[in-house]
């Protein structure tokens, strides 16, 4: 009862905020906003770049700027609910962000050309964790990171406050701490993400629909970098806000161990990229690939944040808007290249629809040892030898597999409408047996697609042509 005429004194303002890009600036807008006077309830929505502010007595624009000026933001007036989706890239930036798709697109054709381009730039395949590295590099001057970036510079802070004046190592202590956290945590926890993969064994199918929709995320991440079509920003998953808000408050409390709890607590904020690897992580099932995922993408980040000034340099100005154009139309081309490989587990883009491929491809006919047919394949790096085989319907196959030299996801056959799931021995001929009840055209690769295009399995009429 006493708290309804507190609330009908309350007066209401709303922002337009320029730079807000993520769910980590929410948080941060909301909480420097509140720590003035008379605030009492903020709530931010970057998809929009809209705050709304209840406060009570005085509050004007130049006093909101001032708060979140360093951060590089910008505070204006509310002027409707399309403020955000108004023309933020001029004539100019559109053509720029053309010719950046241009120059990608002429560089992927170039290495495919020479043969230089793996087949498949999954980030949870042993030959990408570079790449997932380079990803962490991309994150670093992102805004999700420069959020993480201020938490460490406020633990710095109360650390350096608790602990008055030390000697220049023991002031690098909090920085040392939180970074640990982070690496041991992303690691920890990434695995644990892969495992629980692992336990919940999906099917090929559930496991393709969850790295399409992380590629999906990517894109969408692409694009926000780009800021073409922002309202697209809401699409991307959210952890809940109370949980950035808890994780923020860490950096204010004088815990013992805080920075080491801080760093690796940030797994949990809100950043596109961590989650677009997690769930990357949880489609591979695989402990070992989800620790190694994440180790290498919070390695990737440490560069910017072992130098604090690098984050606020990297964060604003035309290195900024230059390095993440570049950075967002590759997010966006390694998205689109990524959905195929999920396409592959949902069984929807096993077949090579390339005729230059097909045409390439070798035939086995299927010959017959006793009441069996046998098909021999030998599996050299990422190509299949032969890799496109003939048998009769309703007669057993046995399916001799050679991969003793086989790269990458090689080792791992995926068939699914052959409800064929192998992991194919290093040491000995790996045998499959199997009896085809169906005529038709049947795909396989291994689980990420990255083998020879248009492997198939035809399985014909028993005695036809």
């Amino acid at each position: 009862m006493t708290d309804t005429p507190v609330k009908q004194s309350w007066k209401t303002l709303e922002l337009d905020i320029g730079s807000m890009t993520c769910a980590n600036c929410e948080v941060l807008i909301e909480r420097r906003f509140k720590s003035l006077p008379g605030v009492v309830a903020v709530l931010a929505d970057h998809t929009k770049g809209h705050v709304e502010i209840h406060y009570l007595g005085e509050l004007d624009i130049p006093a909101l700027q001032k708060v979140v000026e360093e951060d590089g933001y910008t505070v204006a007036p509310w002027h409707g609910d399309r403020a955000q989706d108004r023309a933020v890239n001029t004539s100019r930036d559109y053509a720029e962000i053309g010719a950046v798709f241009l120059i990608l697109a002429a560089l992927v054709f170039a290495l495919r050309e020479f043969d230089l381009l793996p087949r498949g730039l999954s980030v949870a395949d042993n030959m990408s964790y570079g790449l997932v590295f380079l990803i962490g590099l991309v994150a670093s001057v992102s805004s999700c990171i420069a959020v993480t970036g201020g938490l460490l510079v406020a633990v710095a802070a109360k650390y350096n406050e608790a602990t008055g004046s030390r000697p220049g190592l023991q002031r690098l202590k909090p920085l040392i701490y939180f970074n640990a956290g982070r690496i041991l945590s992303y690691t920890l926890l990434g695995g644990a993400v892969g495992a629980l993969g692992s336990a919940l064994t999906l099917s090929a199918e559930a496991n393709g629909i969850l790295t399409i929709v992380a590629s999906a995320v990517m894109i969408v991440l692409g694009l926000h970098m780009l800021k073409l079509f922002p309202s697209l920003g809401r699409l991307l998953p959210k952890m809940p806000k109370f949980l950035g808000h808890k994780i923020h408050d860490l950096s204010t409390r004088e815990v013992k161990g805080g920075a080491f709890i801080l760093g690796g607590s940030t797994f949990f904020l809100p950043c596109g990229f961590t989650q677009a690897l997690q769930l990357y992580v949880l489609a591979k099932g695989s402990f070992a690939i989800g620790a190694l995922t994440m180790l290498a993408f919070s390695l990737g980040t440490l560069p910017a944040l072992l130098s604090l000034s690098a984050i606020s340099s990297f964060a604003k100005g035309d290195f900024q808007k230059h390095f993440l154009r570049f950075a967002g139309a590759a997010v966006i081309v390694l998205g689109f290249l990524n959905i195929q490989y999920g396409m592959v587990l949902t069984n929807s883009d096993l077949i090579s629809a390339d005729p230059v491929a097909e045409q390439a491809a070798s035939t086995q006919q299927a010959r017959m040892e006793g009441s069996k047919q046998v098909v021999v394949m030998r599996i050299d790096g990422l190509d299949y030898l032969p890799n496109r085989f003939i048998v009769q319907q309703g007669v057993p196959v046995e399916w001799r597999i050679d991969a003793s030299e086989a790269a990458a996801c090689g080792r791992f056959l995926l068939a699914p409408k052959l409800g064929i799931r192998k992991l194919l021995s290093s040491n000995s001929t790996t045998i499959i047996s199997f009896t085809p009840q169906e005529s038709g055209e049947f795909a396989f690769n291994c689980g990420m697609g990255m083998m020879t295009p248009g492997s198939a399995i035809t399985v014909v009429a028993k005695n036809a042509g």
